[in-house]
C-alpha cells in the first residue's frame, strides 16, 4: 500500500542540514507547517505546492544577532535589509545602557549615545507595553527581542548624569524596569564605559539589578572599561552577577587601545574560571576595529579613526580623521573636537585578541551595527557571512558546524528564546540557506553599504522573507517577550 501523503506549508529538499548543535551537516529535508518545523532528515512523505530544492546548500537556524542598536530603526526602517540580507532572523535590541524605551516625555535630546539609535521625535515611547505595540504594528521583517537601558532610565529620573543617582531615583528607576520587565523585556542593559552612566555607583547599579533577579531576568553590559582597566571591569561585573544571582552578558568583549593589546588570555581564563561558578557569557563582532561617537579620549594618533557621521560637517562622513585634521591644519583632538557631535570608526584593536575571543566556545556573535550612521562600520551589514566565510572556511579558525552554534542556539539558550537556535521538530522555523563555498562578506571599510554573498533563502517564522535576488517583500517577524528559564517554550516540551 502506498504510504498517504503529509501536506505542508514549504518543502526544503536536497539540504546540508547544519542543526546548531555544532556536530557536523547532514543530508536531508525539511517540512514547515504554520510557521514551525514539523519534520526534519526523511521528508519523503510530505509534499508541499511551495517546494525548494537546496541543492546541496547548507540549511542553518536563522542567525541571532545579540548586540544590536536597531531599537528605532526596525520601526521605520521594517525591511531590516542589513540584517535580513546576511541571514539574521532575530534581533536583541536595547544594549550599552540605551533603548528606545522607556522614555520621559519632557526630553529634550537624547544623551550620548542614546543619540545612535535616532532623532528626539523618534524617542515617543513612554513605557516598554507602547514599544512593544509600535514593534507589533510595524511589523519588522525579523523577530525582535529587547533590553532596557541602563543610561535610557537614568536620563528619566535624573537632572544631570555626571553623579550617581539618589535613593528615590533609583527607587523610580527600580518601579519603571520592573513595569517593564513584567511586559515582556528580557532584562537590563549598562553602557558604563559612556559618560553619560559613568559616574553610577556600584551600588546604583546592584539596586537595579533586585528586578532582575525577581523576574529572572538577564543583565547585559558594556563595562567600565575595555582598556586598560578592564580586569576591574570584569571583576565588577561578576560580582554583580553573583551577589544577584543574575545572568550575566558581557556585551563586545574586546582589549581596546594599542596599550592594552595581547591581554585576551588572561580576560578569558578569568572568565572561564568564573563559569564554574555564575551563569556570564559573552559575545563579539569579527572585526578589529570599533564605531561609537566621536570621543576625545579614544582619539590617538597611532590608531586609524574613520569619521561616519558629524551634525556640524555631514559631508566629512567616511573621511580619515588625519585627513582632516591635515585640511585644517589642525592636531587630531582639535579636529575631532570642531566635528562634534560625531560618530567614529576606530582601528584600536589587535587581530590576534580578536581571533583568540572569536576562537573561544563560549563567545557568541553580535555585530554592533549602528543602523542610522552615515558611513557605517561594515559590520552593519557583514558580521555573520565574515564569521561563516572569512573566519571559518578561509582561515578555519573553527568548523562550520561550530560557526553555527555560536549564532544559534548558543545565544538563543544565553537569552532563552526557548523554541529558537535550532533546526528541531515544533521549533520556530526561523532558516537561512546559504552556499557554504561562496558565502562572503561584501561590506568593506571603503564601501560598507553592500549586502554579503552566498545567501541563498531567508525564512522568518516560516515565510520567505529574503533570496539572493533580494527582499521578497513579505515580513513576518514577531516581537519576542523574556520566557522563563523553568518554563520553556511548548516546543521544547514536544521534543
Amino acid at each position: 500500500m502506498k504510504p498517504s501523503t503529509l501536506e505542508c506549508d514549504t518543502l526544503l529538499r536536497n539540504v546540508l542540514i547544519v542543526d546548531g548543535s555544532g556536530q557536523d551537516p547532514q543530508p536531508g529535508g525539511i517540512a514547515i507547517i504554520d510557521g514551525r518545523i514539523a519534520a526534519v532528515g526523511d521528508v519523503g512523505s510530505y509534499s508541499a505546492s511551495n517546494i525548494v530544492d537546496g541543492r546541496s546548500q547548507c540549511l542553518s537556524p536563522g542567525f541571532i544577532d545579540t548586540h544590536t542598536h536597531d531599537d528605532l530603526y526596525l520601526i521605520h526602517s521594517p525591511q531590516m535589509l542589513p540584517k535580513l540580507s546576511q541571514g539574521v532572523t532575530t534581533v536583541v535590541t536595547g544594549n550599552c545602557g540605551i533603548s528606545g524605551s522607556p522614555v520621559a516625555t519632557n526630553q529634550q535630546e537624547p544623551p550620548s549615545p542614546a543619540s545612535l539609535l535616532g532623532t528626539a521625535e523618534e524617542f515617543r515611547y513612554t513605557t516598554f507595553r507602547d514599544y512593544v505595540d509600535a514593534v507589533t504594528t510595524a511589523q519588522p521583517a525579523v523577530n525582535v527581542a529587547a533590553l532596557v537601558g541602563h543610561t535610557t532610565l537614568r536620563n528619566n529620573h535624573m537632572d544631570r548624569l555626571d553623579r550617581t543617582a539618589t535613593s528615590a531615583e533609583i527607587s523610580g528607576m527600580c518601579s519603571q524596569l520592573a513595569e517593564a520587565l513584567e511586559q515582556g523585556a528580557l532584562g537590563l542593559s549598562t553602557g558604563l564605559a559612556y559618560r553619560s552612566a559613568n559616574s553610577a555607583s556600584e551600588d546604583e547599579v546592584s539596586a537595579l539589578a533586585e528586578p532582575l533577579a525577581d523576574h529572572a531576568a538577564i543583565y547585559a553590559t558594556h563595562m567600565r572599561s575595555e582598556g586598560a582597566q578592564v580586569i576591574n571591569a570584569i571583576h565588577e561585573t561578576l560580582r554583580l552577577g553573583r551577589t544577584r544571582n543574575l545572568p550575566v552578558v558581557i556585551s563586545h568583549l574586546k582589549c581596546t587601545g594599542i596599550d592594552n593589546w595581547h591581554r585576551s588570555g588572561e580576560m578569558l581564563k578569568l572568565l572561564h574560571s568564573a563559569r564554574g561558578e555564575q551563569a556570564v557569557a559573552w559575545d563579539c563582532y569579527p572585526y578589529a576595529a570599533s564605531s561609537t561617537t566621536l570621543d576625545l579620549k579614544q582619539v590617538d594618533d597611532r590608531i586609524a579613526i574613520t569619521i561616519t557621521w558629524s551634525s556640524s560637517y555631514p559631508e566629512l562622513a567616511g573621511q580619515p580623521l588625519s585627513q582632516i585634521a591635515q585640511s585644517w591644519g589642525l592636531t587630531q583632538q582639535e579636529a575631532a573636537q570642531r566635528l562634534q557631535p560625531a560618530g567614529a570608526i576606530y582601528h584600536g584593536m589587535s587581530e590576534g585578541d580578536v581571533r583568540a575571543i572569536l576562537r573561544n566556545p563560549a563567545t557568541m556573535i553580535g555585530s554592533d551595527g549602528l543602523p542610522n550612521d552615515r558611513f557605517p562600520h561594515p559590520r552593519l551589514w557583514g558580521t555573520f557571512p565574515r564569521v561563516l566565510g572569512h573566519y571559518s572556511r578561509d582561515l578555519h579558525l573553527f568548523s562550520l558546524s561550530e560557526a553555527v552554534r555560536k549564532m544559534t542556539s548558543l545565544p538563543a539558550e544565553r537569552f532563552r528564546l526557548n523554541d529558537r537556535g535550532w533546526i528541531k521538530e515544533g521549533y520556530a522555523a526561523d532558516l537561512v540557506l546559504f552556499d557554504p563555498v561562496t558565502i562572503r562578506d561584501e561590506a568593506t571599510y571603503a564601501d560598507p553599504i553592500k549586502p554579503a554573498s552566498g545567501i541563498t533563502g531567508v525564512w522568518v517564522n516560516g515565510t520567505l522573507s529574503y533570496t539572493n535576488h533580494g527582499p521578497k517583500g513579505k515580513r513576518a517577524g514577531r516581537f519576542l517577550p523574556r520566557q522563563s528559564p523553568q518554563e520553556p517554550h511548548p516546543a521544547r516540551r514536544q521534543q
